[in-house]
C-alpha cells in the first residue's frame, strides 16, 4: 500500500460536524495521478515508488521524461514524486493512484506544500513584533521600526540569525497531523481538517 500521495489544493470550505460544530477544512484533489516508476533494492539500492500527477502536452515535456512516461505507460505528467516504501511488490508501474486505497475517513496525514510568498516585509509582519508603541513627544514614525539590532564596542556586531526584515513566505511548510474528515471517491480527492500550506491550485504532498 502506498504511503503517501500528490496532491492539488482546491480550497477551504467548513463542514459541520456533530452538534452543530462547524469545523474549518482543506479539500486536496489527487485526479490524474499514476505510479511512473518502481524502485528496488537490487536494482536501485532501495525500495521507492515514483508518482506523477496532472498531465501536460507533448510540446511542455522534455525528451527524457517522454521516454521514461512512454516506458511506464502513462501520460506526461506535470510533477513527480517519490515514496520511500518497504516493499512495492503489490504495486504496478502505469496503475492510477485512488485516494480511498491509501488514505480512510480518520487516520491522521502530514501536508507539505509550498507557502504563499507574502515579498518582502517588515519585522512586525514577518516575526510578529509589537513595535515601539504608540508615538509620543520626539518620536517620529517609528510604530513599527524594529529598534536596536547589535552590541556597543563589544561584540562590535549583529549576530547570524537576527530576526529582521526581509522575504517573507515561498518556502517549503510541513503541517502534521491535519485529520482526515472525508474520502470522496467519485471525485478522487479528500477532505483534511485545518489549513494546509499554499495557493489554491498549488501542489501538497500527503503523507501518513
Amino acid at each position: 500500500m502506498l504511503t503517501g500521495i500528490i496532491g492539488k489544493k482546491v480550497g477551504m470550505t467548513t463542514l459541520y460536524e456533530a452538534a452543530g460544530k462547524a469545523t474549518p477544512c482543506t479539500i486536496v484533489s489527487v485526479e490524474e495521478s499514476a505510479v511512473t516508476q518502481l524502485k528496488t533494492v537490487p536494482s536501485d539500492g532501495y525500495c521507492a515508488v515514483q508518482i506523477g500527477f496532472a498531465n501536460k502536452k507533448e510540446k511542455h515535456t522534455t525528451r527524457p521524461l517522454q521516454g521514461h512516461f512512454k516506458k511506464a505507460g502513462v501520460a506526461y505528467k506535470r510533477k513527480l514524486v517519490e515514496f520511500r516504501m518497504p516493499a512495492v511488490e503489490t504495486l504496478k508501474v502505469g496503475q492510477t493512484v485512488r485516494v480511498d486505497e491509501v488514505f480512510a475517513e480518520g487516520e491522521y496525514v502530514d501536508v507539505a506544500g509550498v507557502s504563499k510568498g507574502k515579498g518582502f516585509q517588515g519585522v512586525v509582519k514577518r516575526h510578529n513584533f509589537s513595535g515601539v508603541g504608540e508615538r509620543s513627544h520626539g518620536q517620529h514614525n517609528r510604530e513599527r521600526a524594529p529598534g536596536s539590532i547589535g552590541g556597543a564596542s563589544f561584540p562590535a556586531r549583529v549576530f547570524k540569525g537576527m530576526r529582521m526584515a526581509g522575504r517573507m513566505g515561498g518556502r517549503r511548510v510541513k503541517v502534521f497531523n491535519l485529520r482526515v474528515l472525508k474520502v470522496l471517491s467519485e471525485q478522487n480527492a479528500l477532505v483534511v481538517k485545518g489549513s494546509v500550506p499554499g495557493a489554491r491550485n498549488s501542489y501538497l504532498i500527503l503523507s501518513k
